[in-house]
């Protein structure tokens, strides 16, 4: 039995709540057309057990490889046993081996899981599809089952906090770099174990998206870890030069300061795509901004300028359904 429905309709909290609730084993398929992007759930009674995205694929082997936990030898290793015949997962193969601990793997898929809810936790638009029953290929790397409960209620204090966090890091293309010191009233850090490491890693060059793929760090931790050193004149940031450098804005770039908001950085082609929307040439401003957002996916608020379009496009297509323009 599927369930199937747009976004608009039924927003992806109430879809996951809905298989929660009654306790659903099968696969959430979520498809965005606008942000050309698939997300994919697998539920157990329930419970998440596993998610992928496939704009940021992360599988387990290349989380563990990643964060330095396994070697590509030992992945060998355990692939070889499951070529050979060995029906357990992934994950337990790893542990029987010896090579990593229990509590790493739960660790690592439970970053897996939460990078990927909290992804599709933010699409207001796109359709979803829930097919009972899990192709047994899917459940050869997951170990644990996690509540969907926990998942959502940690999904919407981040959401929120999101909010607050973009005033001082709009993006994750973002590159920290250390503030000179002051000789005269040298900073005193008192960081946490997982602060230490983000701070270890700025050296001006890796952006706060490198550093959370080079750490196995979620990008919300790191996000929230650098807003508080840039708060406290730690760091500060500027924009990747490789981002400017692939893709050139309509206009002259001017240096990115860290207090700098989505709205100071606006170019262009958003002044004419909202001109069109205030002139009630929908049509217009829809193509104008999707152009926008193909071509520089990297503005810091390009989640809104997204659902702007969505919301656009809707109201768009109501009127010339129910009210239709006659001339």
């Amino acid at each position: 039995m599927a369930i199937e429905g747009p976004l608009q309709e039924l927003g992806i909290h109430d879809v996951f709540q809905l298989l929660d609730l009654s306790r659903k084993t099968g696969t959430l398929t979520v498809v965005s057309e606008l942000r050309d992007n698939e997300g994919t759930v697998l539920f157990e009674n329930g419970k998440i057990v596993s998610a992928n995205i496939r704009s940021n694929p992360h599988r387990l082997g290349d989380l563990l490889i990643r964060s330095g936990r396994l070697t590509d030898a030992d992945m060998a290793r355990a692939q070889a046993a499951q070529q050979r015949g060995d029906g357990r997962r992934l994950g337990e193969i790893l542990v029987a081996l010896g090579l990593v601990t229990r509590k790493e793997i739960e660790r690592q898929v439970r970053l897996q899981i939460e990078a990927v809810v909290f992804e599709l936790m933010s699409w207001r638009e796109g359709h979803f599809r829930f097919q009972e029953g899990i192709d047994d290929g899917h459940w050869r790397d997951w170990t644990v089952a996690f509540p969907t409960e926990s998942l959502l209620m940690e999904g919407a204090r981040r959401i929120d906090e999101w909010s607050r966090i973009a005033d001082r890091v709009p993006n994750l293309a973002m590159v920290p770099y250390l503030t000179p010191p002051d000789e005269d009233h040298p900073p005193l850090l008192d960081l946490l174990p997982s602060e230490w490491q983000v701070l270890s890693m700025i050296d001006g060059t890796h952006d706060l998206r490198e550093i959370a793929t080079t750490l196995a760090m979620s990008e919300f931790d790191v996000a929230r870890i650098t807003y508080g050193m840039v708060s406290t004149g730690v760091i500060r940031l500027r924009q990747s030069e490789r981002i400017s450098r692939q893709t050139p804005l309509p206009m002259e770039p001017k240096p990115v300061d860290a207090r700098l908001t989505p709205v100071d950085m606006t170019v262009e082609p958003l002044r004419r795509g909202a001109s069109a929307f205030r002139r009630g040439e929908f049509s217009e401003g829809i193509a104008v901004w999707s152009q926008f957002t193909k071509s520089v996916p990297q503005y810091p608020g390009i989640a809104a300028i997204r659902e702007a379009i969505a919301a656009a496009t809707t109201l768009r297509d109501i009127l010339a359904r129910e009210v239709p323009d006659v001339r």
